[in-house]
């Protein structure tokens, strides 16, 4: 990915060392690994960091789909709640997981540098998608990952699979899917790449807004939080995610919404996201729009998103 322009700062306040600060996170293996990454980076800066462990109504909820209990909300609710309190400063998320609109008094202080945004293959049987058996069993709960899975395979079936990631492992080497498809960097950062049989193209699966990149929420009045925050974030990954998140926020999004949007730099250093839109009662039906243009700001990254979404829905996304 390509260096994009600065994002404004003029107004940050002189960085200094803050001890005492305690990070509120899920207390799944992956949340946990992404919450100790944060910490070590905010220690090597001289910050006294510990964690606030925590299990959200998202991680308790696994009967029934997001799109039916509350969306992805579910699984930051305490964690907020926690920030408001003070007894907690910070809270590392995955950024997909995060609503497009934040309560008020809350901000997006960082986002880091992105994994692999891309979506994963995990089978024990099978090395690719193209070699699942007709009829075959694959699992996800994502509305997204099954309008697109139903264009690229529209003989499978797609059933639920709720659960942290080391729960949907399980579920699959217990039999009961002959494959399941996972984000590919939550993979990554436990270590657990050689379960990848398959890295999905976004040409063929969009990946969702902000998959990959991990985002630290604030209390908005925190200034000197968030400007010890801004060493650890990444200018172009939040340049692309605000971009693929204004698309979201503009269509209404949340997980009961098949959306995919993806945005990388390209070699002239404009901001080129695409978007798609399926419908679930419509297999194999796919609303696609794309668009590029320069992003120097994170408002001029914004507006781009609105642009494309405008365009999904002129195709007939809704």
């Amino acid at each position: 990915m390509l260096a994009s322009p600065s994002l404004q700062t003029t107004d940050a306040p002189v960085f200094r060392i803050l001890s005492k600060l305690v990070i509120a996170t899920r207390e799944s293996r992956l949340a946990l690994w992404q919450a100790e990454h944060v910490q070590a980076l905010l220690r090597q800066r001289g910050h006294q960091v510990g964690l606030l462990g925590m299990t959200t109504q998202g991680d308790r909820i696994l009967d029934r789909t997001l799109s039916k209990v509350g969306g992805k909300g579910l699984f930051v609710k305490e964690l907020e709640i926690a920030l408001e309190e003070g007894r907690a400063d910070l809270a590392v998320h995955s950024l997909k997981d995060v609503p497009m609109e934040l309560p008020e008094g809350f901000l997006l202080a960082c986002v880091m540098e992105r994994e692999d945004p891309r979506d994963a293959f995990v089978s024990n049987r099978f090395d690719s998608l193209a070699e699942l058996p007709q009829g075959s069993v694959v699992g996800t709960s994502s509305l997204r990952r099954q309008v697109l899975l139903q264009a690229l395979r529209p003989d499978l079936r797609i059933e639920p699979l709720r659960g942290n990631l080391d729960t949907r492992l399980r579920k699959l080497d217990d039999g009961g899917y002959e494959g399941i498809v996972l984000a590919a960097a939550g993979l990554k950062r436990l270590g657990l790449a050689q379960r990848i049989r398959q890295v999905f193209e976004p040409q063929d699966m969009l990946p969702a807004a902000g998959q990959g990149a991990l985002g630290i929420e604030i209390r908005s009045e925190r200034a000197q939080l968030r400007a010890a925050l801004a060493p650890l974030a990444h200018q172009p990954s939040w340049l692309a995610v605000s971009a693929e998140r204004a698309v979201s926020r503009a269509m209404g999004g949340s997980c009961s919404m098949p959306l995919a949007a993806h945005a990388t730099f390209a070699a002239d250093g404009a901001l080129a996201l695409q978007a798609a839109w399926g419908d679930p009662q419509r297999p194999g039906t796919l609303v696609r729009a794309e668009g590029r243009a320069p992003a120097g700001s994170l408002e001029a990254a914004a507006a781009l998103g609105v642009e494309v979404a405008a365009r999904l829905r002129a195709a007939g996304a809704h």
